[in-house]
């Protein structure tokens, strides 16, 4: 079955380009791409961006660009969606042009967020170059990273059938977690290739439309630089260092001047699909990842004692 193989893109919707660009380029070491109409764009490798961000007051995810590998398989993905009742729509040269891709089809997933599926996301003219790198961001046949979406009140099985059934997605893992008592996190996550998981759904409270973006780097000390940065930049944080038990990604996550966060990580564990096998676990990380406040309000309490 023809479906999707990568997140290509993401588009945010932001209310300070100012604080976006200092956060995106000097703390996390993306490099500007291009200022367009309403924004700018940021790339993490050599493709003309990775991450689009467009000024108005939403300050949350608008659209998620996922690649098709062929025009005939993007051709029997949209006959699929259609087939099964979903409206779907050609984009039209203007926004292909914005989004720098050769075709691209829009929908809407059953919790409401817009699905671009794509073919031919455009190289830059020039490789990506960071000065902040010791290493690369890690994307090439995994895409630009992965996605948490909120669930916002859509069952599982309605949000499976669209990801699984119609855009060919398989299931990595469940994990669910008593973060809290009577507050379950509950996640389910998906992979269209190699990544551990380029998606995941399901409900733990947030207000957003997505929890989080992870990028993931090719050097273990960029994390640690990036940490360092964050803090010398008073960027607040979500999560502190840790490890997830799913993907093994050792990563932090910091809070995005739009509030959503960023996982910056390392390391990240590919699926076999001959082997893997899917498991259902019981805690959202193996150490670490505490809740930032919940260290502050710890070292403050040990200091003045």
């Amino acid at each position: 079955m023809s479906g999707v193989k990568e997140l290509s893109y993401v588009v945010y919707e932001v209310s300070d380009l100012a604080e976006w660009e200092h956060f995106g380029v000097h703390l996390l070491g993306m490099e500007y791409g291009e200022k367009t109409a309403n924004g700018f764009t940021l790339r993490t490798d050599d493709k003309i961006h990775r991450w689009v961000l467009e000024e108005g007051p939403a300050d949350d995810l608008v659209a998620s660009g996922y690649e098709v590998a062929s025009d005939a398989e993007l051709d029997e993905l949209v006959a699929r969606l259609r087939d099964a009742g979903l409206d779907v729509t050609e984009g039209d040269s203007a926004l292909t042009s914005e989004r720098q891709v050769q075709r691209l089809f829009a929908t809407t997933d059953p919790i409401g967020n817009r699905i671009e599926l794509v073919t031919g996301l455009a190289d830059a003219e020039a490789p990506f170059e960071s000065k902040y790198l010791l290493g690369t961001f890690v994307t090439g046949a995994g895409g630009a990273g992965h996605q948490v979406l909120m669930s916002k009140g859509v069952s599982r099985e309605e949000y499976l059938a669209f990801y699984v059934d119609l855009l060919g997605f398989k299931i990595s893992d469940v994990i669910i977690e008593e973060v809290k008592p009577g507050v379950f996190a509950d996640l389910i996550f998906l992979h269209c290739n190699p990544r551990h998981h380029t998606v995941a759904l399901g409900d733990m409270p947030h207000t957003k439309r997505t929890h989080h973006f992870m990028i993931e780097v090719s050097d273990i000390r960029d994390v640690g630089m990036a940490w360092d940065r964050c803090l010398a930049a008073h960027q607040p944080f979500e999560m502190t260092l840790g490890m997830h038990p799913n993907d093994m990604m050792f990563s932090f996550y910091v809070k995005t001047p739009s509030g959503f966060a960023v996982e910056y990580g390392w390391g990240g564990l590919l699926i076999d699909d001959a082997t893997w096998e899917v498991k259902t676990l019981d805690r959202l990380n193996s150490w670490g990842h505490r809740p930032a406040s919940e260290v502050a309000s710890q070292l403050h309490d040990d200091y003045i004692r």
